[in-house]
């Protein structure tokens, strides 16, 4: 078995001042014995408006942000799920949200950029978001190897759509990391439900770090970071402000509950 932690965070405009909370938490989630962390969506900047983060993008392979996660997994000898971070598009004024993968050497072996973007009106409320704006869309799943088991990363507004997922379990998804910043009034009506919800449906670990608090440009998000087994169960929770929390991955019993219960294997129409 082994212990995994998801990051909580409350983000603010200050790269260096996120980067110091994300090495505090990071430690002390590898001092509770975790061999593999995430950090949720946008750890590194939340900026007062949209466009700040297009400020301080960087160029694929280097910059203090990647410097960052590299250095941090080599000190404390553990896997970074790097939530998301801006990493610089291919068209002027966008950022790449990239979640970027390093091993407990320090070596990035895996990078996804998200799919689905946040283009909405939150219903009975003011809440509008058109995330496209700033964001150029990835074009891709990841799902890698690691020494937890088949690893598969999403971010946050890639949760709502099953069929994205459908496609990873045949690639031996074991474990399903989902970096977010759900909205406080989004993540009260449908954040642990659909966790739960790609758990069971996938048969699967679910590894979720999210933004939890009240940030200084006005947003609040909800929090509620956790761990989900493949029946659903939630292991554990964090419900709002800065922290983690830990839960073991256990691929013996997630293979014999695969074997006992067969759902991916009585599939009868597949997504490509």
């Amino acid at each position: 078995m082994t212990l995994c932690a998801a990051i909580q965070m409350a983000s603010g405009p200050q790269v260096s001042a996120n980067l110091l909370e994300a090495e505090k938490q990071i430690a002390e989630a590898v001092k509770a014995g975790a061999k593999l962390v995430a950090l949720p969506e946008n750890f590194a900047i939340m900026g007062m408006n949209e466009y700040d983060k297009v400020k301080v993008a960087e160029s694929d392979g280097q910059g203090p942000i990647q410097e960052f996660l590299a250095a941090t997994a080599k000190k404390y000898a553990v896997w970074i799920i790097g939530g998301t971070m801006p990493v610089q598009a291919s068209v002027p004024n966008k950022v790449r949200a990239a979640c970027l993968i390093y091993n407990d050497q320090g070596e990035r072996v895996a990078r996804y950029d998200k799919v689905h973007l946040f283009d909405v009106s939150v219903p009975d409320t003011a809440e509008e978001y058109r995330e496209s704006d700033s964001v150029e869309a990835g074009d891709g799943s990841c799902v890698i190897d690691t020494p937890f088991g088949r690893l598969g990363v999403a971010v946050c507004y890639d949760l709502r759509f099953p069929e994205f997922f459908r496609p990873m379990t045949r690639k031996g998804l074991d474990i399903l990391v989902i970096p977010s910043a759900f909205t406080a009034k989004t993540g009260a009506a449908h954040w642990e439900v659909l966790l739960r919800a790609r758990a069971i449906e996938n048969l699967c670990y679910v590894l979720a770090p999210n933004q939890g608090g009240f940030h200084m440009n006005g947003r609040q998000t909800y929090g509620h970071s956790m761990v989900v087994d493949p029946w659903g169960v939630v292991l554990d929770c964090y419900k709002t402000g800065p922290g983690f929390v830990c839960g073991e991955i256990d691929i013996s019993r997630l293979e014999k509950m695969r074997v006992s219960f067969p759902v991916l294997e009585h599939r009868r129409y597949f997504c490509e």
